[in-house]
């Protein structure tokens, strides 16, 4: 599936944000793992209280993007601007701290650390402890599972345990913009639908979300729009209701 990039439909005039600037503005931003250019000019806007997905294959550059906006691997060349402030080459813990969260590919948590440590660990740029104490409350109510497991170590829970704590300890930092890789990979259907329903909630509470799904049927359900990546370049963009519909979509990621 190759094309020519589409005009964004998220642009205010075009989507309904009106006047409104978007939380998150990518701007042609060029990555590298050494001398490989994994993404090629990646442009993508996120608005507040929604919930956008990038959706491609392996390799297509998903991941990085991520990446470079929470500043695990900058970009060489291009522009991130989080709530109008260029952020750009900040250091990650840095980025975390402005209220961008990141739940990584793969969830890794720290697995010899208990479920409680793994969500104090998530609140590590805060110094609020009535606060923290709350918050953890908070994700027990929406995670239930891991109240019961509190005290056990992380590395022993079933990969959808896993995957709850690694969402429940994104939002110990009180996430703006919440950054979510591949939240279903390797999880079995029932359990998936339980992590989705969960990104609604955490959507309808206020946090804006970016998320990265190999499992676009879910991806577009989720999400208000979405970015089709290829090889580290945006081919496609659109509201998802249209990326369901849209052929080039069916046939290389909806099975269809």
């Amino acid at each position: 599936m190759s094309t020519t990039p589409e005009a964004p439909v998220g642009k205010p005039q075009a989507d309904g944000h009106g006047s409104a600037k978007p939380v998150l503005q990518v701007e042609d931003i060029h990555t590298f793992y050494g001398a490989i250019e994994a993404l090629k000019g990646i442009t993508i806007d996120v608005y507040e209280g929604e919930i956008v997905t990038l959706i491609g294959s392996n390799g297509a550059g998903k991941t990085t993007t991520l990446r470079s906006i929470s500043g695990i691997v900058p970009p060489r060349k291009g522009k991130i601007v989080y709530q109008g402030r260029d952020i750009t080459g900040v250091a990650g813990h840095e980025v975390a701290s402005m209220g961008i969260s990141h739940s990584p590919e793969g969830r890794r948590i720290f697995p010899r650390m208990t479920v409680l440590e793994n969500l104090e660990m998530g609140a590590f740029t805060r110094r609020d402890a009535a606060g923290i104490r709350d918050d953890i409350n908070r994700v027990y109510e929406m995670f239930p599972r891991l109240k019961e497991r509190a005290k056990q170590k992380a590395g022993t829970m079933s990969g959808g345990e896993q995957q709850m704590l690694a969402m429940g300890r994104a939002l110990m930092a009180q996430p703006t913009l919440l950054l979510l890789d591949e939240p279903s990979l390797g999880l079995a259907p029932v359990i998936v639908d339980k992590i989705y329903e969960i990104i609604r909630e955490i959507n309808e509470q206020g946090v804006t979300i970016l998320l990265v799904e190999q499992n676009a049927n879910y991806a577009l359900d989720v999400s208000a729009r979405g970015y089709v990546l290829e090889t580290g370049t945006v081919a496609l963009t659109d509201k998802s209701a249209s990326l369901r519909t849209d052929e080039r979509v069916k046939a290389a990621y909806l099975g269809t």
